[in-house]
Order: structure tokens, then sequence, then C-alpha cells
């Protein structure tokens, strides 16, 4: 998290978001002591509800910060935020955001840009607010670049599925598991609800969410092995001739929240193919660049592809 310089009038903010006693204090005092954070000017750092960890007074002295505290969701609103600029006059903005509050319909100064979105987790309370507050979570970690869970000692055997649950929602955030020891660097290839050794990958209903989420982080288990599965033809208007997307509809985190998810797929006769048909697709995993992508990525090359009859379920889900 580089310690940036406003340019003109705009202010660099820092978002860290997570419910009560997540870990988000004593993130931000371990960031705010790092000499990559470092800047000259004044850093305002705006508390949204106490926590059990304080802030010490000589960190904050010693890093030119300043602390301001709101204690409503009402007073947190532009015309007092552009008070606390106005007053403080800071280089940089870094807001520890209560998790209880309305993440969706946040507002902020016109000049205050967001630099970057971070999530704090408790693994330990993960399940608890994910089950029984799915939306509100979804709305924190939608728009968080990074999502770090610590206190992970405890569940590490939950860790893979924390992981796709939050991929689900954000498949472009980088998911960060900490324990007693330091960072959590484990592979769940284990977790896996298929054996990657197989001479073709069977993806059903349950697993088809689990595969997508897993090849778009680790792509290097799947080249150049086979996948069969029951998909949905997508064939979006900018692309190529002989391309097409077999996919699958999934819930991402409540009945509202429905996303198409599937890989670009090489198929010399994808004309033929209608929109929403349902097919049985065999294909090989490939690494390779295709218009939409900005780096190379995952792109089957299809052996068969079958009309069938749509499966029971037509939408699937991440577990």
């Amino acid at each position: 998290m580089p310690g940036l310089f406003a340019k003109n009038n705009d202010k660099v903010v820092y978002m860290i978001n997570g419910f009560l006693d997540s870990g988000k204090t004593q993130f931000l005092k371990f960031t705010l002591a790092q000499d990559y954070f470092k800047i000259r000017g004044t850093t305002l750092l705006i508390l949204c509800e106490e926590g059990e960890e304080e802030y010490d007074k000589e960190l904050l002295s010693k890093t030119k910060t300043v602390v301001e505290q709101i204690e409503k969701q009402e007073d947190f609103n532009i015309e007092n935020l552009t008070k606390l600029e106005k007053q403080w006059h800071p280089e940089r903005i870094v807001i520890e955001y209560n998790g209880m509050w309305d993440n969706k319909n946040l507002t902020l100064p016109d000049n205050w840009k967001v630099e970057q979105q971070i999530t704090m987790i408790d693994a330990n309370t993960f399940p608890m607010y994910f089950n029984n507050m799915k939306s509100m979570v979804a709305e924190m970690v939608r728009k968080s670049e990074l999502i770090i869970f610590n206190r992970c000692d405890n569940v590490m055997d939950s860790l893979a599925s924390y992981r796709r649950n939050i991929k689900a929602v954000n498949p472009g955030a980088d998911v960060v598991f900490e324990n007693s020891e330091g960072e959590v660097n484990e592979i769940f290839e284990e977790d896996l609800p298929y054996e990657l050794n197989q001479s073709v990958i069977e993806l059903n209903d349950n697993s088809f969410g689990i595969w997508y989420m897993d090849m778009m982080d680790h792509l290097e288990r799947y080249e150049g092995k086979d996948v069969t599965y029951i998909a949905q033809v997508l064939k979006p208007e900018q692309f190529p001739s002989g391309y097409f997307v077999p996919g699958r509809l999934a819930m991402t985190c409540c009945a509202e929240d429905m996303a198409f998810i599937g890989y670009v797929c090489k198929y010399d006769s994808a004309a033929a193919l209608k929109n929403k048909e349902w097919v049985k697709v065999t294909a090989t995993v490939t690494k390779g660049s295709f218009p939409t992508y900005k780096e190379d990525g995952p792109v089957l090359v299809a052996k068969t592809v079958e009309r069938t009859s749509k499966p029971e379920n037509e939408i699937i889900g991440f577990s």
C-alpha cells in the first residue's frame, strides 16, 4: 500500500473495512509504522467505531497522523468530511470504516479519490457474518482489492471454502490468510471435489463453480487437462467467429446477485450454436490470449460439443 502524494486538490483515500474486532486497528497500526507508508504531510485518520485496540500517541505523532472520530452513520456525510479536510489539510486520508454501516450508498467528497479498499475479516467469526449478513459482507468485499483473513489458526480446514465464498463475490480480489505465524501459503488442492489426475475431469453442478474459481488462480493445475461438463451457450456479439462461452448462471451471495460464469472456448462450429441452448462440452484447457483478456488466461479448446437437455438445477453455487 504505497504512500502516494495527492495531485492538485485531490486527496488520496485508503478505506479499511470490517466488522468490529476484525483487526482493522491492528492492521493500520502496523501499516502506519512502515517506511513504505511514510509521507511528508499530515495523515487524517477517521475512525467510525471504537474497538478494543487503541492508537499509540507516540506512533500518531511520529507519523504526523491526526485522529477524528465519527460515531454516527448519519454524521458520515460530505459536509462533515469536507469540514475535516479544511481543518487539517491532510496529504492523505485513511478511513477505518464501521462494518455495520451502509457500504452500498457510501459517498465521499468529489476530490477524495479511493486509492485502495481493504476488508479485514476475523476467520473465526466469518461463517456467522456470511450466513446471517450475506448482503452486508458482499458490499464490503465487492469494492475491495484486498481481503485479509486473520486469526486463522483454528479454522485451517475451512480456508478453501472461505476463499471460494469471497471469490464468488469479487473474483478479482486478492485473498490473504494469516495465522499466528504470519501469512498462510496453503495450497488447497486436496480440498478440490475432483481428482486432478483423472484422464477427464468431470464437473457437475456442485463442482463447476469450484473449478471456475480454482482455475482463475491456478491455471497451471489444469493446463493440458481435459474437462467435461454441461453448460449453457453464451455468444457475445463482440466475440470473433469460432468462439463461445460454455458457462453457468451462478448465485454469488444471494438470489438477487446472479452472474454468468465460464471461460472462452474455441470451437470451429461455434456459429451453429444458439444463445442459451444447453450443451455438453469436452475440452482441453490451454493458456492463451483473447481480445478481451488483458493478459494470457484460460482458453478452452473444444473436442466435442453435443446438444443436451437442461439440468435439473440451472443455477449453481460455489461451496
